[in-house]
């Protein structure tokens, strides 16, 4: 790989893991938000809602931890 496509291709790997990072912090405000919820809404469909969102947004991280992990071996 030539410098010119590994400098782009660094300027993508530093935009996922911004995005990664503000999906990690989306996350755990949410995690906060539940933690904080009085249990009947945790239990109720609000709950159902809002862990259904920390668990996309879980999925989502791993998912760009993956898409970082692979970018950064063809970088090699």
């Amino acid at each position: 790989m030539n410098a010119e496509r590994r400098k782009e291709l660094q300027k993508a790997l530093n935009m996922i893991e911004e995005a990664k990072s503000t999906l990690e912090n989306l996350r755990d405000e949410e995690q906060d938000c539940f933690d904080n919820m009085p249990e009947s809404f945790q239990d109720g469909k609000r709950g159902d809602k809002s862990q259904n969102a920390i668990d996309e947004m879980d999925n989502a991280v791993s998912s760009l931890d993956d898409v970082i992990m692979n970018i950064e071996s063809s970088m090699e």
